[in-house]
């Protein structure tokens, strides 16, 4: 088998994390202006589809590719290429049944579930004709397990921005296309969620070219003998599917908060099925602003992992307290000015990149701003927990969240004076309670309590310090810069975020909030602990 050479570890979690990093901001450009473009009620739509199909996705995806890289690394390791072989190929047909069953139940009963499971009809058609996205997504899932098994990570990360990349020009052509010649937001939306459908078949081509090239199949000289399908299949499942599950939490928790919004909404507050889809909408651009600060996150967690495994493996149960305890401060310094940014200036911010919406909006984002901070701690704490081997304790918080959320959601929505914003309430709440009962988690697990005062108090100073510069420039912005109108609330934006930024990382390093130490742990750090004179 002729076989690519593969990255070390750290070379392959930079290339994971570049590829997440450049998907995030693609994927935020593509949703910004189809938002735009089929407006609040449009977008309602939009979300809704992408919710089922992140729920669709998430069972099919999550814990499975990580299986089969597994296996595939064991038997590499192993020189057993027959049971390679073997494995991927059952590997891939367990993908298309899986996809297949989910492809189809969205093709035959999209009117059933935007009706009667989302309250929200006008998605069936986008539903329908996002269909065909899980069945090619689950089997370019098989392609990049199979070759992150033999540690090359590069086709992974290519697919996914080869697959934004053309999700955001095919979905954006296609919903101005509707729009501008006037089919109605339905089929605008379709159009918008058909450029998902054509990333997913871009990235299956490119995934089967590139194994077709780095991993052809030779004539083996000794073969070995393979397990059996069904020992194959066993392990694959047995090892996937606990994963898929714990990653389906949030999936199925977002098309759950889909389904009580705009049934709340319509049913308990009073309001009509177009004011639901306004509201909602509205709310669905603020989430698109809000997952940002987590996808910052994501790369620290990804350097977190290894660091403590290997201190505790060698026993080093205080030094695994300490990386635990420095990553959660680096979590504060980066989670907290991102989100109190977002909050002080929601205003500007969705006047700028969303105008024209509901007024909502801009109190919608301050408040998952603030809820944005503690979703970037729930991550670090969950990698904390599974770095020790406690995989199941963030299965736990986030159930207990989740089930928080459900009734915050269900109840807030419901009073017309609350409404809509009962939504965000309900998701800070609940990762809130995600945040504490982690937190309690590790200081069972570990060795020696973190400390809290360690990891907040420095990083909520000049946080606060950072925020009043914010809003003060942004004022004095509004006040004297000349013009009016978008382009006046950018500049003002750019302005305040400038100020902002500068006072932060001149708090930060005089207050040694975050040392030259720290920053070993994010990927590129010590270049920038250089640049910024850290000691």
């Amino acid at each position: 088998m002729s076989q690519k050479k593969g990255q070390n570890y750290l070379h392959g979690a930079a290339i994971l994390t570049a590829g997440v990093i450049v998907m995030k901001i693609l994927g935020f450009l593509y949703k910004m202006p189809i938002g735009n473009i089929i407006g609040d009620d449009g977008y309602s739509m939009f979300l809704a589809t992408y919710n089922v199909y992140n729920v669709f996705l998430t069972l099919s995806t999550a814990g499975l590719p990580i299986a089969l890289a597994r296996l595939i690394s064991e038997a590499h390791a192993e020189n057993r290429p027959m049971q390679v072989r073997r494995t991927f190929r059952v590997a891939w047909w367990t993908f298309f049944a899986i996809g297949f069953v989910c492809s189809l139940v969205m093709a035959l009963f999209p009117r059933f579930i935007a009706g009667e499971i989302l309250h929200n009809p006008d998605a069936a058609l986008s539903i329908r004709v996002m269909s065909p996205s899980v069945l090619l997504v689950c089997l370019v899932s098989a392609y990049r397990g199979y070759c992150q098994g033999f540690g090359d990570m590069i086709p992974t990360t290519v697919g996914q921005v080869l697959e934004v990349l053309v999700k955001f020009a095919v979905g954006l052509a296609l919903a101005w296309l509707f729009m501008s010649r006037g089919y109605g937001k339905p089929v605008g939306s379709a159009g918008a969620i058909f450029g998902v459908t054509a990333g997913s078949a871009a990235a299956l081509a490119f995934m089967w070219l590139f194994k077709r090239r780095h991993y052809r199949e030779e004539e083996i000289a000794e073969p070995d003998r393979p397990d059996s399908h069904a020992q194959i299949l066993r392990r694959f499942l047995r090892i996937g599917i606990p994963i898929a599950l714990g990653s389906s939490v949030l999936a199925l928790l977002n098309l759950v908060d889909s389904s009580l919004c705009m049934g709340r909404l319509q049913q308990a507050a009073g309001f009509s099925y177009g004011q639901a889809q306004v509201l909602y909408g509205v709310y669905g651009k603020a989430q698109t602003i809000f997952n940002l600060p987590a996808a910052i996150i994501t790369p620290l967690t990804i350097s977190v992992v290894p660091a403590i495994t290997a201190a505790i493996v060698r026993r080093e149960d205080d030094l695994a307290t300490k990386i635990s305890e420095d990553s959660m401060r680096i979590a504060a310094v980066l989670s907290l000015p991102m989100g109190v940014g977002l909050a002080v200036l929601a205003k500007p911010i969705m006047g700028v990149i969303y105008p024209g919406s509901h007024a909502s909006g801009a109190s919608l984002l301050a408040l998952l701003g603030l809820a944005s901070i503690f979703v970037c701690m729930v991550l670090m704490e969950n990698a904390v927990l599974q770095a020790t081997g406690h995989e199941l304790l963030p299965m736990i918080s986030m159930i207990v969240g989740g089930v928080i959320k459900v009734v915050i959601n269900f109840f807030l929505v419901a009073r017309p004076n609350v409404n809509i914003y009962g939504a965000p309430i309900g998701t800070l709440a609940s990762y809130v309670v995600m945040a504490v009962m982690n937190f309690v988690f590790m200081c069972v697990v570990l060795d020696e309590n973190p400390k809290l005062r360690h990891i907040l108090v420095r990083p909520a100073v000049c946080t606060a310090v950072m925020a009043a510069f914010a809003w003060s420039v942004n004022g004095l912005a509004e006040r004297f810069l000349p013009g009016g109108g978008r382009s006046h609330m950018l500049l003002c934006i750019l302005a305040s975020m400038l100020a902002a930024i500068a006072i932060y990382l001149f708090m930060t390093v005089a207050l040694r909030t975050i040392t030259k130490e720290d920053m070993k742990l994010i990927p590129g750090g010590e270049k920038l602990a250089k640049l910024l004179h850290m000691r």
